[in-house]
């Protein structure tokens, strides 16, 4: 699902574009007529995706960020401003987990994932909202949380405390930033199959879960991209702070 040039001339950041949905969010951004920056914290892969993108006349700008470390994520910003202009969009993507009980988590674990997640998630925000702010045109920034901001996810606790974080987020800088004319809203997607747990789905746990959901299915990135469309694009410019779930009805069910 995407317009040719809905997003013609504006730029676009998308951080984790690496792979997952974050690949995903950049092509589609890509193909709407926006120029990309794919941020991710090694550029090897960002690197195959720039070239994807070139192939169909789009402009990508593979760069360097790890989001746990202010200097690197202001240097990226930085360069992307000076190479494709100030920043109109945000996709705030990045994230990670560590799966295992409460009662043994490390706190090299749970660091690393609030870290990511959660201070990492803001402080890009800050850093595109600041070139927003400058720019004097407003923006858009998509927070990218998960249907575990409102639903527990066994043995997942930072994770959820983390993307429980982004949601709330979202709102308050919704509140602080409208006055500027940055709208931002967040997407909560439900499983999705990526090339980290595909071969989850096709065991027996997964296909328990499976059978456990709403659908019966599990979602493909491709199914958020109505979501982020509208997010980026003029359609939600009366939008701030909203919070939607792509999770073919997860949330509302006793899974």
């Amino acid at each position: 699902m995407t317009s040719s040039n809905l997003l013609d001339g504006k730029h676009a950041i998308v951080t984790g574009a690496s792979s997952g949905l974050g690949w995903q969010f950049a092509l589609t951004l890509a193909r709407a007529g926006a120029k990309v920056t794919l941020a991710a914290r090694s550029t090897a892969k960002l690197e195959e995706l720039a070239v994807i993108i070139q192939a169909f006349d789009g402009r990508a700008l593979p760069i360097a960020m790890d989001v746990t470390d202010l200097k690197s994520i202001h240097d990226a910003v930085a360069t992307a401003e000076t190479e494709l202009g100030p920043v109109d969009i945000l996709v705030n993507n990045s994230g990670v987990s560590a799966i295992e009980p409460s009662e043994k988590m490390s706190e090299a674990n749970f660091d690393l994932v609030m870290d990511t997640n959660a201070k990492g998630a803001f402080f890009v925000a800050q850093a595109a909202a600041r070139s927003m702010i400058k720019h004097g045109e407003g923006g858009k920034i998509i927070n990218i949380a998960s249907v575990a901001a409102n639903r527990v996810l066994k043995q997942n606790i930072a994770y959820c405390m983390s993307k429980a974080a982004v949601q709330h987020m979202t709102r308050a800088l919704a509140d602080e930033w409208g006055r500027y004319k940055i709208q931002v809203n967040c997407i909560n997607p439900g499983y999705i199959v990526t090339g980290i747990n595909r071969d989850f789905w096709e065991t027996d746990p997964g296909k328990k879960i499976i059978r456990s959901l709403p659908g019966r299915r599990v979602g493909e990135p491709h199914e958020l991209d109505g979501a982020l469309l509208l997010l980026a694009g003029p359609g939600s410019d009366f939008m701030n702070g909203s919070i939607l779930e792509v999770d073919d009805g997860l949330t509302v069910s006793g899974f």
